[in-house]
């Protein structure tokens, strides 16, 4: 197809990070190392650019963020209301909303299904760069099914751009007041598990080492404090598990039996307390650890999940990767990737689409 605005992420390479983000790009980088990734596309800024000159809001948001530069909260707040809601009430440009239904129509084929679930991901320039740790800035949304969701997801991701903490960390970063998004739309997965990793120790810097938390269903519960996940330290040579830390895991989020969305579910009483990885399970991951650092040739923070009812290794899927920025040598200072490992928490926000 002739695409203007998007790229199957099988196209992009870390090349096109400047126009997709660091999201997308690194999952062009995946598939090319013929790591297991969910199929999917990418909408560049151009979108997001296209976007606000044809609904005339570069002047809401110039005028807005100037209001804003001060940095006072409440002024910050009321300037990121204030996008919020005139993007959220503008259409998509009729080119880019074509084709999300091209690109939704060839997903469908490939999953075989009609209208899959898909999450929808801010992909923001510079988000998953070396130099700068921009992940939780933006949004996620998850179980998004049909084209209306779709734009209203991505709209909903482009605002985010603006929120109170994004304007804020930008202004204390030096970040371009007028920043634009790309945006990763990629096939759902029906997690049993899921989880983040690093390819090292994100605490002690040992390079030695991989390091994994693990719960069940989508990570939701995690990222929300409402359940602490399992926590796994593993020897990268050798495969001894140096650390395992079991905890009792009392809500998962599933999907919404209606398809779209997902619901919050307590976990059976005789599942809270087992592990969500056995041997066979780690191994896998610790593999594909080793797999993407080589082909990074950095340490990398990575989300993965192990699809419901599937048998290793099919069951395994990379979500996206990221470098491990801030990494200590021996001193304890954390990047804020690592530090969300030691809270209990994945490295990006994820969150059910809003329910119509």
């Amino acid at each position: 197809m002739g695409a203007a605005f998007t790229h199957s992420l099988a196209e992009l390479r870390r090349s096109d990070e400047g126009e997709f983000g660091g999201k997308s790009a690194n999952l062009g980088e995946l598939l090319a190392a013929e790591i297991p990734v969910p199929p999917g596309f990418a909408l560049g800024a151009a979108a997001f650019r296209a976007f606000v000159e044809e609904s005339g809001l570069e002047g809401t948001i110039s005028a807005a963020l100037a209001r804003a530069s001060g940095g006072d909260v409440a002024v910050v707040a009321a300037a990121s209301k204030a996008i919020g809601e005139a993007m959220r009430f503008a259409p998509l440009p009729d080119a880019v909303r074509r084709e999300l239904e091209q690109r939704l129509d060839e997903l469908s084929r490939v999953a075989g299904e009609e209208r899959p679930p898909v999450a929808v991901r801010s992909s923001a320039l510079g988000e998953d760069s070396e130099d700068a740790t921009f992940a939780g800035q933006q949004e996620s949304f998850l179980w998004v099914r049909g084209v209306e969701q779709v734009c209203d997801a991505v709209r909903d991701c482009w605002a985010s751009l603006f929120t109170p903490r994004a304007i804020s960390y930008r202004a204390q970063r030096g970040g371009p007041q007028a920043p634009a998004m790309g945006v990763t739309v990629q096939q759902m997965v029906d997690a049993e598990v899921s989880g983040v990793m690093f390819t090292c120790n994100p605490v002690s810097g040992d390079p030695s080492m991989v390091a994994l938390n693990a719960s069940w269903g989508l990570g939701i519960a995690v990222v929300g404090g409402e359940t602490t996940p399992d926590d796994y330290l593993v020897s990268k040579i050798t495969g001894e598990v140096v650390r395992r830390t079991v905890n009792a895991k009392e809500i998962e989020y599933v999907p919404d039996a209606a398809g779209r969305g997902t619901v919050r579910k307590e976990v059976p009483a005789q599942r809270r307390d087992e592990p969500c990885l056995d041997e066979e399970r780690l191994a896998a991951l610790v593999e594909v650890a080793r797999r993407i650092e080589r082909h990074f040739e950095t340490h990398q923070d990575i989300e993965w999940a192990l699809e419901r009812g599937t048998a290793l290794p099919e069951a395994l899927r990379v979500l996206q990767t990221r470098p491990v920025t801030a990494l200590p040598e021996a001193a304890p200072k954390v990047s804020a990737s690592a530090m969300s490992l030691v809270l209990g928490t994945f490295g990006a926000v994820s969150r059910p689409p809003k329910q119509s």
